[in-house]
């Protein structure tokens, strides 16, 4: 069967190797009326505050939402508060090319001509993954030269149709496990090795020249492990003159482990130091609910998170994107994945800002250190 995207590119097997301990913060703060200013002007002016674009294409389903579609208020949030957009399942591959050799890019499209309509960038997400792949790839018993084949049709085509109008690909997408192995049950990897993330970067390159291709995965702040591995593979490529141009650090983080993770800043620095661009591609901060809700400590330590997470990336001269996932608090992802937990994102609904906005706000008006 077709693997069901799961909204974000995560879903780690084991909690991130944190300490269990927190600073306590004392207070109740509460969520605020719609916000009055904009990420996306408060920021400076080399860092782009994004999101995702909910839902869209075949991965979806009746039981997802299309709020693109069918809610104006998210549709304004989207287009006031952001400078770049990333499709969440549309250009995945089950939802881009359901059937062997067939393409649907009408939820794609109709994301990339909606940030292009708000003058935003588009983030392109993503061509090589283990997960969200059709059951025709999957199940298809193909031999190691076919799907050789079979992946680098997929990125020219699809790189290709949108060439000059998405400025950054996640190309390859979580290939590491936390112990730093090559992650199981990837059709291309598991026949090919690691030496097809290469070919694919290169043939990304092929399709578009200008765009930006990055490496991603979660936990690469919090696993030494999986980072060294990033860092080995990334230097590799770089050797080879692979087009490899960032690293993108999701930072899908829970507040059940504790503390912030302390190597955030010096993980974006470490790949920025290779001359790699790099960017926080899927932030969010989920917790478990009582009462499916939040108290106020729970929601100020959040933002508190959120603030720690933009001043890193802000610390870094070369972080030049802090993308949220799956916002608002409705459409999140986490609730269907993470039984019990939720609230991970700075909006409770369209129009409802949480204290992590204020703390998202205030370090940005900081500016870069």
């Amino acid at each position: 069967m077709a693997l069901l995207a799961l909204g974000a590119c995560t879903g780690p097997a084991e909690p991130p190797p944190t300490s269990t301990s927190t600073e306590p913060v004392a207070s109740e703060p509460r969520p605020s009326a719609s916000p009055t200013v904009s990420l996306r002007t408060v920021a400076p002016k080399d860092l782009l505050i994004g999101s995702s674009v909910v839902g869209g294409g075949h991965l979806s389903g009746t039981d997802h939402p299309q709020p693109l579609e069918s809610d104006a208020a998210y549709r304004q949030l989207l287009a006031t508060q952001f400078a770049t957009l990333t499709p969440e399942n549309a250009l995945k591959w089950a939802s881009v090319e359901p059937a062997r050799d067939t393409y649907d890019f009408a939820a794609g499209d109709a994301a990339v001509a909606f940030a292009e309509q708000h003058g935003e960038q588009v983030r392109g997400h993503n061509l090589m993954w283990h997960q969200s792949n059709p059951a025709w790839l999957t199940e298809g018993g193909f031999t190691p030269d076919q799907l050789r084949q079979i992946l680098h049709d997929h990125i020219s085509t699809v790189v290709g149709h949108y060439r000059g109008r998405i400025a950054a690909w996640d190309v390859a997408n979580e290939i590491f496990d936390d112990y730093g192995r090559l992650q199981a049950g990837d059709p291309f990897t598991d026949a090919l090795g690691v030496g097809i993330v290469a070919d694919a970067f290169r043939w990304a390159h092929e399709a578009d020249p200008a765009a930006v291709l990055y490496l991603n995965d979660y936990n690469v702040e919090s696993s030494a492990a999986k980072r060294q591995a990033y860092l080995d593979l990334a230097r590799q490529l770089l050797a080879q003159g692979v087009p490899l141009g960032g690293m993108g650090i999701q930072g899908h983080l829970s507040l059940q482990y504790p503390p912030f993770p302390p190597d955030f800043r010096s993980t974006l620095q470490a790949f920025a130091d290779l001359g790699l661009d790099v960017a926080i591609t899927e932030l969010d901060v989920r917790m478990a609910l009582t009462g499916g809700e939040a108290t106020g400590d729970q929601l100020a330590t959040q933002a508190d998170w959120y603030r720690q997470a933009v001043a890193g990336c802000l610390a870094v001269a070369r972080c030049v994107s802090v993308t949220m996932w799956g916002l608002p608090d409705t459409y999140s992802w986490v609730p269907a994945t993470f039984t019990g937990q939720g609230a991970a994102t700075p909006f409770i609904d369209d129009s409802t800002a949480k204290p992590a906005f204020d703390a998202l706000v205030a370090a940005l008006q900081a500016g870069r250190t």
